[in-house]
């Protein structure tokens, strides 16, 4: 299980790395980044017998970078009519 969230993080890497010329593409490699180390920490925690606090925590640190990425994804939209990033650097 271990691996598999290490395979999910370095595949979730190289798709930020590869495709960023849309700004929700890069918004989804980055929460399936989230992710992978949100799976990586509950598999921690279950095997050194921690409490799940620190999941939660982090849980809700992933839901506000989620909410303020796509908020900035749809003021981005309305202001400049598309998600491209070559966009955002002629501001």
């Amino acid at each position: 299980m271990m691996i598999m969230s290490l395979y999910m993080f370095f595949m979730s890497m190289m798709s930020l790395m590869m495709m960023r010329k849309h700004t929700l593409m890069s918004l989804l490699s980055l929460e399936f980044m989230m992710m992978s180390f949100l799976m990586n920490m509950v598999l921690y925690c279950m095997m050194m017998k921690y409490s799940m606090y620190l999941f939660l925590f982090m849980m809700t640190l992933l839901v506000c970078e989620g909410v303020l990425g796509l908020s900035i994804l749809v003021n981005m939209i309305r202001c400049q009519g598309n998600d491209y990033m070559n966009s955002m650097m002629s501001w």
